[in-house]
């Protein structure tokens, strides 16, 4: 601004230059200036993503196939149970799912019952109930509970696993002769 400005025009001109740098500001922090990965999906391609997503993984949990598991988690996944110490990484998680379908058939199945998405992560809270039947026969057990899943989208806009989180909601039932 110059000396020669009236103090009216100094007025006008800060604030336009105020103005426009809110504008500016506020294009910014919204992503407007570029284009981001998030604005170029839509809520309902995430969820339909995230449906996906979960389809795969739980034909991966009821297949017995401990590598599908492998490949729809991240490296730094983290899987948390009650009773149990957090299980951290893919490669803690793979070799303990195979161990476990080694010696046994898991009949799992989720009702997801809330998920948000907020940019390249997303969350879904909901229940789940598993039946696990020794593969040396016996009974199977059954149990069900809580979960809550915190989701990444990749750079191919898919997404991926990142934490597994989940309780049962009551003591399993007893054993029940497997068919």
């Amino acid at each position: 601004m110059t000396a020669s400005m009236k103090p009216g025009e100094r007025y006008v001109l800060m604030n336009i230059v105020a103005r426009n740098g809110l504008v500016i500001a506020l294009l910014a922090l919204t992503g407007c200036t570029s284009m981001s990965s998030t604005s170029m999906h839509s809520q309902a391609d995430d969820e339909k993503g995230i449906a996906e997503f979960n389809r795969q993984y739980l034909a991966a949990i009821n297949g017995g196939d401990a590598a599908a598991l492998g490949r729809l988690t991240t490296e730094d996944h983290m899987m948390i149970s009650s009773g149990a110490a957090p299980m951290v990484g893919r490669a803690a998680m793979v070799e303990a799912m195979t161990r476990g379908f080694q010696t046994t058939s898991i009949e799992e199945h989720w009702m997801p019952q809330e998920t948000v998405i907020s940019g390249d992560l997303a969350y879904q809270r909901g229940t789940y109930t598993v039946a696990a039947t020794p593969k040396a026969g016996g009974a199977t057990r059954k149990t069900s509970g809580n979960f809550l899943r915190i989701y990444r989208r990749l750079a191919d806009g898919s997404w991926n696993m990142v934490r597994d989180v989940f309780n049962s909601q009551a003591t399993p039932s007893p054993a029940t002769p497997a068919n």
